[in-house]
């Protein structure tokens, strides 16, 4: 939705807040600590480009995280875009293991799907269709590119170890090895400083960190967009609680663009605790 590709990454790491659509959370009985309905907002240089919806289920040893959106206001109506899907896997020692992903970008002109399958953080199978065609530019990816990885959606919930309060700097304490179908790329944290928010559902603190980005193989190291965020140092991500746990959420992401800043902003994160979960398909979110 941002221009010059600087989007795809924004909506692929921030676990497709705006991107990524209903999975069900199937089969097995698992007992669930609690659920998060947030809403989000992209916005350029102050002007709404994009909504969405996404919701989060954490069990005891289970997790869902699911979304959608698409652009609005002034982009709808030069350029209609939507995205759609999800990640799901095992909480094993309280850290998030990824066992599928599959997102859905779809615009006027394209559409395109990504499916992925972990197994212990190491990537089993993944497709992109329709596949993409042959770029002799790109770094190779090899076999070990795809081990110790996590998929852009999971990578987006930071689970913070200990007893101590998890709103606090040990938070931005995080380098996370992402995947996202195409390319493998590390995103770092750093901490800044403690901010208090105010949003529907919450309000508390909020923890800020740096965020940078580092590619890593499967990417054309002449691409603009790539090299732009490689060499950004002024991007930032807020990081607030879902209640009950140790897991914290996006609740801002900035990224500076030649264009004026790119921002994705809640404007609501309800958290609710949830006692039982019986495998039934959760509900679909709508698109504001």
């Amino acid at each position: 939705m941002i221009p010059s590709g600087i989007s795809r990454r924004l909506d692929l790491w921030v676990g497709g807040a705006l991107l990524a659509a209903p999975l069900l959370l199937m089969g097995t009985e698992t007992r669930a600590q609690a659920r998060l309905d947030a809403s989000y907002e992209v916005s350029l240089a102050g002007i709404t480009i994009g909504k969405g919806n996404w919701v989060i289920e954490l069990g005891d040893d289970q997790y869902s995280a699911m979304a959608v959106g698409g652009s609005s206001g002034l982009l709808r109506a030069v350029s209609s875009g939507e995205g759609s899907g999800g990640s799901q896997g095992r909480i094993v020692k309280g850290q998030l293991q990824p066992a599928s992903y599959t997102v859905t970008i779809a615009s006027s002109s394209k559409r395109e799907t990504i499916r992925m399958a972990l197994v212990n953080g190491n990537i089993k199978d993944f497709s992109i269709d329709p596949e993409p065609p042959e770029d002799p530019a790109r770094i190779p990816l090899t076999d070990a590119h795809k081990r110790g990885v996590s998929d852009p959606m999971t990578a987006s919930l930071v689970h913070v170890p200990g007893t101590a309060d998890p709103v606090g700097p040990d938070a931005c304490t995080v380098t996370s090895a992402v995947f996202d179908g195409r390319m493998r790329y590390d995103l770092s944290l750093e901490f800044k400083r403690l901010e208090t928010i105010k949003v529907d559902g919450y309000q508390g603190p909020s923890v800020v960190c740096s965020v940078y980005f580092a590619p890593v193989a499967g990417y054309n190291p002449d691409r603009a967009a790539v090299k732009y965020l490689a060499a950004q140092r002024h991007m930032e991500i807020w990081l607030a609680p879902i209640a009950g746990t140790r897991v914290l959420v996006p609740y801002r992401l900035t990224i500076p663009t030649p264009l004026g800043t790119g921002k994705l902003e809640a404007t609501r994160l309800i958290s609710t605790p949830l006692i039982a979960h019986g495998g039934a398909a959760a509900t679909t979110p709508k698109t504001q």
